[in-house]
């Protein structure tokens, strides 16, 4: 790799996109290249082959797809299923047929077993059923997995599969219909605190019982993983990416609630699913390779709340 490497960031203008190509920006590289959902349909398999044979990109950093939280898996599985996978088939595809150097695809954790063993280890991948809340949205991520370990394993290339644990920071998504949970909340003790009644004693109601824990990690950082992992060699083609760290949700919410200043009370609606028990990540082999999650929880959080406060006229909401 070097300052003139031609790389395409799909997905660039997005939460992960966009922090990949600030990292990227911030280490030197200049060949950075990016198309918004306008520019270029990526479910489109002819305007993605025409885009690669103009373009001719060295490296290609997938962070493109249908994301959102259990509502939205829950409500629009075929979406989930099929845009997903047109979207990686397309990339994937094109990029072998490119002879693309290096691919690095961004999964989930939502991949692993529902009830796998924790933390999370890689070799868990398809050992059982998974969570049928986001099923549809998994089965799509493990074909992407699957079809860059067969790239690997029939063509020798350096196609890899990063897996990052929950993601929050600037530019998430805020839509509380759509949302993952972090910004969610962030939204809904943000808008109790403003509230004209009771202001910050007003009561907040969150989804399930706050009982199952979870794993967080700041964008910035996926991003610094994704910058390792394009300038390193690896020695396999699937890798988790998280802090090794989790917390149930209860506590999580507590968190924001202290960081927004919010002082009502909490009322969690148990007749709403809670989703996996726990999803906690074993970044062992990350760690063998040289790379460690930098930001704690609690100052992530400062900074996402930070930049909510400075973007509540325009932050994204994902409708679908």
């Amino acid at each position: 790799m070097n300052s003139q490497t031609r790389i395409y960031i799909a997905g660039h203008r997005g939460m992960v996109g966009s922090a990949i190509w600030r990292a990227l920006e911030s280490k030197g590289y200049l060949q950075l290249i990016g198309r918004t959902s306008v520019e270029l349909d990526l479910r489109n398999q002819e305007a993605v082959k025409n885009f690669f044979e103009t373009e001719k990109p060295e490296v290609v950093i997938d962070a493109a797809a249908r994301v959102g939280g259990i509502l939205a898996n829950n409500e629009y599985p075929y979406q989930f299923l099929m845009e997903n996978m047109q979207i990686q088939n397309n990339l994937i595809d094109a990029s072998l047929k490119a002879d693309v150097k290096k691919f690095i695809f961004l999964g989930s954790s939502c991949i692993y077993p529902k009830l796998a063993p924790q933390p999370l280890k890689e070799e868990y991948l398809l050992t059982s059923s998974l969570e049928p809340t986001n099923e549809w949205y998994a089965i799509a991520k493990i074909t992407g997995v699957k079809a860059c370990e067969a790239i690997r394993k029939q063509f020798g290339k350096d196609y890899i599969s990063l897996m990052p644990t929950n993601l929050y920071g600037p530019y998430d998504n805020f839509d509380l219909k759509t949302s993952h949970v972090l910004p969610a909340m962030i939204r809904k003790f943000h808008e109790a605190s403003q509230s004209t009644v009771h202001g910050p004693k007003s009561t907040v109601t969150l989804w399930g019982s706050g009982t199952p824990m979870r794993e967080f990690l700041y964008v910035e950082d996926l991003a610094d993983a994704v910058v390792f992992a394009m300038e390193n060699k690896f020695s396999d083609n699937l890798y988790n990416v998280g802090t090794g760290e989790d917390l149930t949700i209860r506590e999580l919410a507590e968190m924001i609630q202290k960081i927004v200043g919010h002082t009502g009370e909490i009322i969690w609606d148990s007749t709403k699913p809670d989703g996996t028990p726990r999803k906690l990540m074993d970044v062992s082999k990350m760690t063998s390779a040289g790379w460690k999650a930098k930001t704690n929880l609690e100052d992530g959080i400062r900074k996402t709340y930070q930049w909510f406060l400075e973007h509540q006229d325009s932050f994204k909401e994902v409708k679908i």
